[in-house]
């Protein structure tokens, strides 16, 4: 297991719409907190996506990996099969060995379970031709359903990014989704949260929090991974909450990166 940073550690930096930086955080900026931070992996999203660079900065990005050794992780939305391949092909031009991909794309419709097996099939030429593996995330598929999804696809190039907070909207809690999705997990979104009654006592509140300041129980996640023979890439993700002002919203997170990644050393030392 190595510990990594990602576009959605730096979420609010690298901006987002309705609150955007006038100079966003940009792939080179990112490698250099990496390598700051001693981290040897760096994994891209939607929110930085690597299929809008032009060609000649792919290019840069996969040589500075390189040069820096960071391995690189892909990431896009969606699970249609001609986008896929699209961002299959820039994933392995830069140098990743994984994609991942939000099933759901926006707020749309929940693709059906014989969809979701028959749309990732499509591509598992291209993952096979690319050495890619495809890393699907929880969000609000059920883990049981995204876990027989994966069983019916029957890959070893088919797996899950398990996300420690996202399928609270089901909801799901975080301990059942880790059991469920444990076996599959291609890698890990490392992301401390809290969830606290409102003053009102009528409903609750779910806040991040930096690594090891939540109720999200590291060390058993990482047991229990271990148990179930996996040994994931573990991705840093912050919930960072919004301030007065955008320039504050940047300063806690980077001030939340560096006390989260500060304590996942203790656990995760690669």
């Amino acid at each position: 297991m190595k510990l990594g940073i990602g576009a959605y550690t730096y979420m609010w930096a690298i901006g987002l719409p309705g609150a955007e930086p006038e100079s966003p955080m940009s792939w080179r900026e990112l490698f250099t907190q990496a390598r700051a931070f001693g981290v040897r992996v760096v994994q891209f999203g939607p929110n930085l996506p690597l299929e809008k660079l032009p060609e000649a900065e792919l290019d840069a990005l996969a040589r500075q990996a390189r040069e820096w050794n960071l391995e690189i992780e892909a990431g896009t939305r969606g699970i249609d099969p001609e986008p896929l391949r699209r961002s299959i092909a820039v994933a392995r031009r830069c140098g990743a060995t994984l994609l991942r991909s939000v099933p759901e794309v926006g707020r749309g419709e929940i693709p059906s379970p014989e969809a979701f097996v028959a749309s990732v099939r499509c591509v598992l030429p291209d993952l096979e031709a690319a050495g890619m593996r495809l890393s699907l995330e929880n969000t609000r598929i059920p883990a049981a359903q995204l876990s027989q999804a994966i069983d019916a696809i029957g890959s070893s190039l088919v797996g899950i990014t398990l996300d420690t907070v996202n399928s609270l909207a089901i909801p799901e809690g975080t301990e059942q989704v880790a059991r469920t999705l444990a076996r599959h997990t291609f890698c890990l979104h490392l992301k401390d949260f809290v969830v606290f009654r409102e003053w009102h006592m009528a409903g609750f509140r779910v806040e991040g929090r930096p690594a090891g300041q939540g109720q999200l129980n590291v060390p058993w996640l990482l047991s229990l991974l271990k148990a179930a023979g996996r040994s994931p890439n573990a991705i840093l993700e912050l919930w960072t909450p919004e301030q007065a002002t955008l320039a504050e919203t940047i300063a806690l997170e980077r001030r939340w990166a560096e006390e989260s990644i500060s304590y996942l050393r203790r656990h995760i030392p690669d």
